[in-house]
């Protein structure tokens, strides 16, 4: 499907899985996810980079990430409001054989423009429903303790923390807590 081809003056995200993206991820997708993660980066946004990731960086992501969907280890989502990708996210299964059951949700991202109008849910909604078809037992994540809007977002969907290191992430002279959320299907009634 062409993203340019989707949701043109819809007020909800349209959120494409992978293959959906296929003949866009190449350039288009990568340039956009660049955008949208180096400014989010620039403006303060807890995602793993002190410093605006460059395009090749995101470039270099977003295959691995790919490689790891069509193996079978990952979902990767893109969130589109108005022909425009306004978010993107993923998780990976973890590689270790004692812990294949298990995923990590990488990341959600979501352009600071189109915050407050659903994305986020909405990627996390349709991640959370990859990891249950992909038969995942568990889904883990982690966030900096200062993201409350992320925090409540997993919470809202499910959800809990089971674990906390005070100040352990570093951004310049500033410290954070690192809060660890898991979700278990395994404790949820699948009807």
């Amino acid at each position: 499907m062409n993203p340019a081809m989707i949701n043109g003056g819809a007020t909800r995200p349209a959120v494409l899985d992978a293959t959906q993206l296929a003949s866009d991820l190449e350039v288009r997708f990568a340039e956009s996810a660049h955008r949208i993660l180096a400014d989010l980066v620039r403006g303060g946004a807890a995602l793993g980079w002190v410093e605006p990731p460059s395009p090749d960086e995101v470039a270099e992501l977003l295959g691995n990430v790919v490689a790891a969907v069509r193996a079978g280890d990952a979902a990767l989502r893109a969130a589109y409001l108005d022909r425009r990708l306004v978010g993107l996210g993923y998780w990976l299964r973890y590689a270790r054989p004692t812990h294949r059951p298990h995923a990590d949700l990488e990341k959600i991202a979501v352009d600071a423009a189109a915050h407050g109008r659903g994305v986020g849910r909405a990627l996390a909604t349709a991640l959370i429903a990859d990891a249950r078809e992909a038969g995942i037992e568990v889904l883990t994540l982690d966030a900096r303790g200062d993201n409350t809007h992320a925090l409540r977002l997993y919470r809202s969907l499910g959800f809990t923390e089971y674990g906390r290191l005070p100040d352990f992430v570093a951004v310049g002279e500033r410290r954070y807590d690192k809060v660890f959320q898991m979700l278990d299907f395994r404790q949820q009634d699948p009807g």
